[in-house]
């Protein structure tokens, strides 16, 4: 079991890793739009925006676990409301391109700081 660690992305905010490789594969922790800057602040109370780094903190932490968006196998996005789905939904597309992952979409009363999108995804390691 390797703990995976990058400065591209916002460190835990708790007692968890950014990620574990195990053998083939890679397990993340849930992303929220938190900037890998060390400021613990979200970055915008807008879904676009935290969907748009959400995403951006995922693929930093699969690089440095020597995955990439291209071998997730599944994710989980969590919404604080599922009137996001759409916005979310169209922005996660483009993140992923033609690659299209196992996913589910749960609808949570509240994630961490308040934030309004939190995705996890499960890579091949390359």
């Amino acid at each position: 079991m390797k703990y995976i660690q990058t400065d591209k992305a916002p460190s835990a905010i708790g007692p968890y890793s950014q990620a574990i490789s195990v053998n083939t594969m890679v397990y993340t922790s849930g992303q929220i739009a938190l900037k890998p800057d060390g400021s613990d602040e979200l970055l915008s109370k807008d879904v676009s925006t935290q969907a748009h780094q959400v995403l951006e903190n995922l693929e930093a932490v699969l690089k440095a676990s020597g995955s990439g968006m291209d071998l997730v196998i599944k994710t989980t996005i969590f919404l604080a409301d599922m009137d996001d789905f759409a916005v979310v939904n169209e922005i996660y597309e483009k993140a992923f391109g033609s690659h299209k992952p196992a996913r589910s979409t749960v609808a949570v009363k509240t994630l961490p700081k308040n934030a309004l999108v939190e995705i996890d995804a499960v890579a091949l390691l390359h």
